[in-house]
């Protein structure tokens, strides 16, 4: 079993991009299990949702504390919150930022990718300049990281799950797999 948790601020999309994952990865034959973490929900407050991926039924039913990977939508919750708690060694931090991985100072037991999904979503007027939603454009980058499901199986998921501009979502998705760094 695979576990994956994802760190972001309410409005980023964070509970949206667990979703979208679960059903590209579900239209696969995987089993899934997603869910957040809720707390005080409210816009610009540090959100975490996490996903379980097997090729068998998954029972579990807590949160996961020993993640394989770690996806950051915000890049700003480095040093506020501790990200990489229980984080496997040789795990995957996959973050939004235009930043070279090795500029991140993150611990060398970890592997880092980056994804500008930030500069992507506002490309495509993911929500505005000042407040993108930036959760279709990580996706791309996690797949092509963390190669869990094929891009056509993304595509279908985010035209899905994503209430509105489903072609922009789509295209910063396929973006975002093509520019991130690792």
């Amino acid at each position: 079993m695979l576990e994956l948790r994802l760190h972001g601020r309410g409005g980023q999309g964070t509970v949206v991009a667990t979703k979208i994952l679960a059903e590209a990865l579900s239209s696969e034959g995987k089993f899934i299990q997603a869910f957040p973490e809720y707390g005080v929900e409210r816009r610009g407050a540090p959100v975490k949702a996490f996903l379980r991926v097997s090729n068998d039924t998954v029972y579990e039913r807590s949160k996961i504390y020993k993640p394989d990977h770690i996806i950051i939508l915000d890049p700003t919750l480095i040093g506020f919150v501790d990200l990489t708690d229980g984080l496997k060694k040789g795990g995957w931090i996959i973050i939004n930022t235009s930043k070279k991985p090795e500029k991140l100072g993150f611990n060398s037991e970890f592997n880092v990718a980056t994804v500008p999904a930030r500069a992507i979503a506002v490309k495509y007027h993911l929500g505005t300049e000042s407040s993108p939603i930036v959760n279709t454009a990580i996706l791309g980058g996690v797949i092509k990281i963390l190669k869990l499901c094929e891009m056509k199986s993304l595509r279908e998921a985010i035209k899905k799950e994503v209430p509105v501009k489903k072609e922009e979502n789509v295209k910063a998705a396929e973006e975002s797999y093509k520019r991130t760094k690792d």
